[in-house]
């Protein structure tokens, strides 16, 4: 969906008098070519001079203005509802001013209806005294039109099917004579109406205004007829109350929306780093990639059996795709020794937990991953590297990875050692409960392997494959590698 444009003549973005305002190509409408300005001048004197005319016919004529509290409530109901417009399609906007404005024609005329109509466009002078220049005269025009249309068609209502004939008769007219002066306006700013989609919003508000409105309307002049103005005037606060209501939950959503697209557009920020890192890591050691793009699935399913969030079964999948990224930092040909380690080896290797732990609090949104990574070696009786935690103390994320990281080494080649079988593997993890592995992360993974087929027990199934050949085509540029390692 396109953002919202400038509002018409009148401000920010693009008002129809119809009710409500119009987006996408009405910015054209309201820009125009930069010579428009002189000719705009010119329409905007021809509006007023039309006004002032159009008053002093309907004043001669007889009609009257309607006690000015009146207008100045109405005028003020029509512009707070104008200021909080609800979208209804990709192209417009509607708002209750249609309500104020029709009202004041039907219920005290043409004069009345420009009088409201005129006044609730007075206090719009934010961006462009062109603009208001312009629209000033047309709202006060489009309502007058509307009052005359009602009280010649049928002067004298009596019954509600009157009522609503007169209300059918004068929002056709309100929105016939906005289409009119909106139509005249694009023209006098050398604007094409079918490059501004014109036909399309005008046929949306003809279908959405009148059927929703005019019933109400019809109410609202009965009520004026048959008992008091002051009745129907309280009317209208609740209508903007709920318009007001309508108009905050749109934004709670729409507001909602962007941050779920952030988050969304963070989280796969955050995958395309990890899996970039281990791109990098891969360079080194052929065998790290596919181990960790197995631990990675093997951490979210357990997560996702064990009832975690969906967040945290994201999580922990990041976790498992960057768990070895510490050994990036081990010395040169340690990765890939062909034999078994020496002691001092070994004491190198089980840097790499500190050393993942380091490259990964230094990265924004990672400080969670980072204490995972660095824990994920630690065992349950405490005897585990590199701070030897022990037990709930070690965080649930990191005991899952444990586990995940153990069967898949087990059910992997290995430079001095052939893959054992899964049910080798699966042995030696409920041999290793409440002493190395966490009893529920255990019994959550042995149930998935149980009802798993061989390809994904020993770590080979299309969702493995899959997530290595991403981790196989990611890339990370060497400066921005360089930058996390430093």
């Amino acid at each position: 969906m396109n953002a919202p444009i400038d509002r018409g003549l009148t401000a920010r973005a693009a008002y129809t008098p119809f009710g409500g305002y119009a987006r996408l190509g009405w910015k054209n409408l309201v820009k125009g070519p930069a010579n428009g300005d002189f000719r705009t001048a010119a329409w905007a004197a021809a509006l007023w001079l039309g006004s002032i005319g159009a008053v002093s016919g309907l004043w001669l004529d007889g009609y009257r203005l309607p006690p000015i509290w009146a207008v100045l409530f109405l005028g003020a109901v029509a512009t707070i509802a104008e200021r909080q417009s609800v979208a209804v399609t990709e192209r417009t906007t509607m708002s209750v001013s249609f309500l104020p404005l029709v009202f004041s024609a039907l219920a005290f005329g043409p004069l009345g209806g420009f009088a409201v109509g005129a006044l609730s466009n007075v206090w719009d002078l934010r961006e462009s005294r062109l603009k208001w220049m312009v629209y000033t005269p047309i709202r006060g025009l489009t309502a007058a039109f509307a009052g005359f249309a009602a009280w010649t068609l049928v002067p004298n209502p009596h019954g509600l099917g009157q009522y609503l004939l007169a209300n059918l008769a004068a929002s056709v007219a309100h929105v016939l004579a906005g289409v009119v002066f909106v139509g005249i306006t694009a023209a006098v700013r050398g604007v094409r109406l079918a490059d501004v989609g014109f036909a399309a919003i005008t046929s949306q508000h003809l279908l959405l205004s009148v059927p929703l409105y005019v019933p109400i309307l019809a109410l609202f002049v009965f009520g004026y007829d048959t008992y008091s103005l002051w009745l129907v005037l309280v009317f209208f606060v609740p209508t903007l109350a709920a318009q007001r209501l309508l108009h905050l939950y749109q934004e709670e959503r729409i507001l909602s929306r962007d941050l779920a697209a952030a988050n969304t557009r963070l989280r796969n920020a955050s995958l395309s780093f990890a899996t970039a890192l281990v791109a990098t890591l891969d360079a080194r050691d052929q065998y790290t990639a596919g181990h960790s793009a197995a631990v990675a699935i093997y951490a979210r399913d357990i997560a996702e059996r064990m009832g975690l969030p969906e967040e945290q079964q994201a999580l922990v999948h990041l976790c498992g795709l960057v768990h070895d990224i510490g050994k990036i930092g081990l010395p040169a040909g340690l990765l890939e020794k062909p034999g078994p380690l020496t002691l001092d080896e070994r004491r190198q290797m089980e840097k790499h937990s500190e050393i993942g732990w380091r490259i990964l609090r230094n990265v924004d949104d990672y400080s969670e991953i980072a204490e995972v990574v660095r824990f994920h070696h630690e065992r349950i009786d405490g005897m585990g590297y590199p701070d030897r935690l022990h037990g709930n103390q070690i965080p649930l994320l990191a005991r899952i990875i444990g586990v995940a990281d153990a069967y898949d080494a087990m059910t992997s080649d290995r430079p001095y050692r052939a893959a054992l079988p899964s049910r080798i593997a699966r042995l030696r993890l409920a041999q290793a409960v409440e002493t190395q592995f966490d009893t529920a992360v255990v019994a959550a993974f042995e149930a998935i392997l149980a009802a798993a087929d061989e390809d994904y027990r020993s770590g080979e199934g299309s969702a493995f494959l899959e997530e290595r050949s991403e981790l196989e085509h990611a890339e990370l540029p060497v400066s921005a590698a360089l930058d996390v390692l430093a």
